[in-house]
């Protein structure tokens, strides 16, 4: 039996976490001890504990925590955290991200961390067929806390969970009515958001039904509206280019003299409203049975805005062998004497940025809806197990349009039929701008089913305490498709073409855990699960996790697992689909920094395995009153990794000669591009290490509540496939800052506290420049305030000294990588609750 001191300094040693993590460890500490022999769950187990002691380690962040910082998305607390590395799509990826928001541990990649509700799958949602949860389906007012497991966990949880587990908590038990009003702006005056939630909960004599509301909208930033922004230089510009060459006043064709600024047409911040309703009950059945249930949806419209379209099409110069004469254009003297002529298939380029059309606006209109359902109840009293059985179902559905869209085929045929329109350097008509504009429209979705049933309890008693246990089974189905518009689908427009996806797989599964008791100090949990799919076949993995509490003040922990991560339905069943990503072609061709490549996707992948190991200490000191520290070591080895190769790495190297990536990529010795594919494969590898540093300290001084936190991640390395991204930085896979801290300072009395915090971004190098980027410390300031016992107020200030993202040479928007750095630059924000 463990005594009420020991249970919450092992509580408090659980939370130890980032700067806004450990303000409420003390409140749940004492709730502990109140409740001692209430069994909890922890994320990264299903065994039912009397303590939250595991050999995993485990941050937590609480809702109070989330308010204080000014947090209105998941996504933004979660990308706060310094364990959180590479690119993860949010609401400052303005291209090509279609309004999702992710989140990526240890920057392994955003389908390599199983994001989970209450401890069970959410479904992935986005556009149609997505690898990963969109964190914006679930509403920052609906959450208790955030548990983030920093471990691999697939012999616990199955596919996914490869770097970690996020276990988003929602609340529950809630008696009585709160209402929030939370907003922002930036001290640009734009950018402004607002939240509006309320949440309803009763207790009847046998449970408790809890509902909730909120409703958010996130107004957008343009680039042209920041003076860091550096001007765009695109070679597609409004007056149009034939064989490279621009028609200047004179009447001549020379040289493009200028490159176009499409910075001025696009977002820095994307616009997005989000519509959640939610509920949860508890409810107390005869025979000791408990029936519980949770329902999510959650509405978004979401809008992203880029420059007009940069068109291109091959067009057939008249007079050419085999070329049709009613299908080609005629080059005129001044053509010729500017260069203008006819490659070697009898073709010249023409490009315009399509002004005269509009901006590419692109919506979407997603759906989400997750519902799940759960009975619980004790087998027999003698024996004390516990069962568990449970479905949830989810579905998400969405429609997106891209407005002011181009059909190459019409373009070229419109030309073809009156070429002095296009080259005389007039505005379109709007008889031609009707002819080649369409709205572009596409629709999607996934599906999931899940049927699980879990036994728990304690085996028997060994002298140092009770050997406790988890088994279980799992069924799951997965589906998803996509369908592109039918212009894409036939390859007419002048974006990228697409293929459909459509398909599914399901799985069956089986997992035990045991927690074993060695000595009253030397605890082992071992976890094996095996997991059929009917697409790439089986799975095994297994876990050891051994815990040493080597003095009262001491306790040291370690963890060894496999893991894996099955391909999901786009990876199967994607087809072809293009991407313009930013490259730098060795050759020259290639004017533009946007190049398109071709994604191909394979119905005969395997599933990626991975090797995990952690190893790491909880000291607590007792000579120092309040103060707790954690530091681990950590590995990832992930081998047959599912991922897209490096492109720009490929074009390099078959520029110095290499032909076996000149092959792999569908390159011509000469720099061809015109096919440049990147092809999933089962060849990659990921292995990346590094350290953690945690530290919480609460006191009392000067007559005030102190609370001092700190979260340190130290990258070790970062390699992927053979290219070492440790301390690098790039537009296409992001950040990965050898050194991250979150530091807080909390002081308060009473009713009320006020709280410092600063976040640390440490130097990088462009991957493919070299050149190097600074370190960036943001500060944040904030306050909050205890009006009488039903109404709270906060307010506070993001990034106070108002710093720039660092430019970035291969970035991807605006100069730079907004998904790694602040762009939006000083925000403030503030807060109403009124409890009644």
């Amino acid at each position: 039996m463990f005594k009420a001191k020991r249970i919450a300094w092992l509580v408090k040693s659980a939370l130890i976490a980032t700067g806004t993590t450990s303000a409420s460890w003390q409140a749940i500490a004492d709730d502990t001890q109140a409740k001692e022999v209430e069994r909890i769950a922890v994320t990264g187990s299903r065994i039912q504990r009397q303590d939250m002691e595991t050999a995993s380690p485990v941050t937590v962040i609480d809702a109070s925590a989330i308010r204080a910082e000014g947090y209105t998305s998941v996504d933004q607390l979660l990308q706060a955290q310094p364990a959180m590395a590479g690119m993860a799509v949010g609401g400052t990826t303005n291209n090509g991200a279609d309004g999702v928001a992710q989140v990526d541990l240890r920057g392994m990649g955003a389908n390599r961390t199983l994001v989970l509700l209450n401890g069970r799958r959410m479904v992935n949602s986005g556009s149609g067929a997505d690898s990963a949860v969109d964190l914006n389906t679930i509403p920052v007012a609906m959450i208790a806390r955030v548990e983030i497991l920093k471990d691999g966990a697939s012999a616990v949880y199955g596919s996914d969970a490869i770097a970690g587990v996020v276990n988003i908590i929602t609340k529950k038990d809630f008696e009585g009515f709160q209402f929030d009003v939370n907003g922002g702006v930036a001290g640009e005056g734009d950018g402004e958001n607002v939240e509006l939630s309320a949440l309803y909960g009763f207790n009847t004599d046998s449970g408790n039904y809890t509902f909730g509301v909120s409703y958010s909208d996130r107004g957008g930033v343009m680039q042209k509206d920041r003076d860091w922004v550096q001007k765009g230089g695109s070679s597609f510009i409004p007056e149009g280019t034939l064989g490279g060459k621009m028609l200047d006043e004179n009447g001549d064709w020379v040289d493009r003299s200028y490159g176009y600024d499409y910075t001025q047409d696009s977002w820095l911040q994307t616009p997005s409203t989000k519509y959640s309703l939610f509920a949860n009950m508890t409810q107390e059945l005869d025979g000791d049975l408990q029936l519980t249930g949770d329902i999510l949806y959650t509405k978004r419209k979401s809008e992203q805005m880029m420059a007009a379209q940069p068109a291109s099409v091959m067009l057939n110069v008249c007079g050419q062998p085999g070329v049709d004469p009613t299908k080609c254009i005629t080059l005129d003297q001044a053509m010729i004497d500017g260069g203008i002529a006819a490659d070697d298939t009898g073709r010249v380029e023409y490009r315009r940025r399509t002004n005269d059309v509009g901006n590419r606006i692109y919506e979407q209109d997603t759906d989400t809806l997750r519902a799940s359902v759960g009975l619980a109840g004790t087998m027999d009293i003698n024996t004390g197990f516990n069962w568990d059985l449970s479905y949830t179902y989810g579905r998400n559905k969405a429609k997106t349009w891209v407005h002011n869209s181009i059909n190459a085929k019409k373009m070229e045929q419109s030309i073809y039929a009156d070429q002095d329109a296009w080259f005389g350097g007039d505005s379109l008509t709007p008889a031609i701008i009707d002819d080649i504009s369409y709205l572009e429209q596409t629709d999607g979705g996934n599906e999931q089913h899940l049927v699980s049933g879990v036994i728990n309890g304690e085996l028997f008693d060994l002298s140092a305490g009770a050997v406790s246990f988890a088994l279980g089974a799992e069924y799951r189905y997965d589906s998803g498709y996509y369908n592109p518009d039918p212009v894409i689908v036939a390859g007419e427009g002048t974006a990228a073409q697409q293929d459909p996806t459509e398909g599914n797989y399901d799985v069956f599964s089986i997992y035990q855990e045991i927690s074993i008791p060695f000595t009253e100090k030397l605890t082992g949990e071992f976890a094996l699960r095996f997991d059929d799919y009917s697409t790439f076949g089986q799975a095994t993995t297994w876990k050891v996790g051994l815990t040493y509490e080597a003095s009262d003040d001491l306790m040291l922990r370690s963890v060894a697992a496999t893991g894996f991560r099955a391909p999901n339905v786009s990876e199967l069943y994607g087809g072809n689909t293009g991407s313009y990503d930013y490259l730098d072609d060795p050759w020259g061709n290639e004017q533009d920094p946007q190049i398109l490549v071709n994604y191909t996707s394979d119905e005969n992948l395997q599933a990626e395995e991975s090797q995990s190991f952690t190893a790491g200490l909880v000291y607590s000191p007792s000579y120092i009153d309040g103060m707790s520290l954690t530091l681990d070591y950590w590995r990832f080895k992930i081998d047959n990794a599912i991922s897209r190769l490096d492109v720009q790495a490929g074009l390099n190297a078959c520029f110095a000669g290499d032909a076996s990536a000149c092959e792999t990529f569908n390159i011509t010795p000469q720099g061809d591009l015109s096919n440049l594919t990147n092809p999933l494969t089962n060849v990659g590898y990921q292995d990346t290490s590094g350290i953690d540093f945690n530290l919480a300290y609460n006191f009392e001084g000067l007559g005030l509540d102190w609370k001092v936190s700190n979260d340190t991640t130290y990258l070790v390395k970062f390699e992927q496939d053979g290219i070492d991204y440790t301390g690098t930085i790039g537009g296409m896979f992001g950040g990965y800052a050898k050194w991250k801290n979150s530091f807080s300072v909390q002081a308060g009395q009473g009713d009320w506290s006020i709280m410092y915090s600063n976040r640390l971004i440490g130097s990088m190098e462009d991957i493919n420049y070299g050149d190097k980027a600074d370190a960036v410390l943001y500060h944040n300031i904030s306050g909050m305030y205890h009006i009488n016992d039903s109404i709270s107020a906060t307010l506070g200030i993001k990034n106070l000294t108002n710093e720039d993202p660092q430019m970035i040479a291969s970035g991807n928007e605006a100069g730079t990588v907004p998904e790694v750095y602040d762009t939006i630059g000083r925000q403030f924000y503030g807060g109403i609750t009124v409890k009644f």
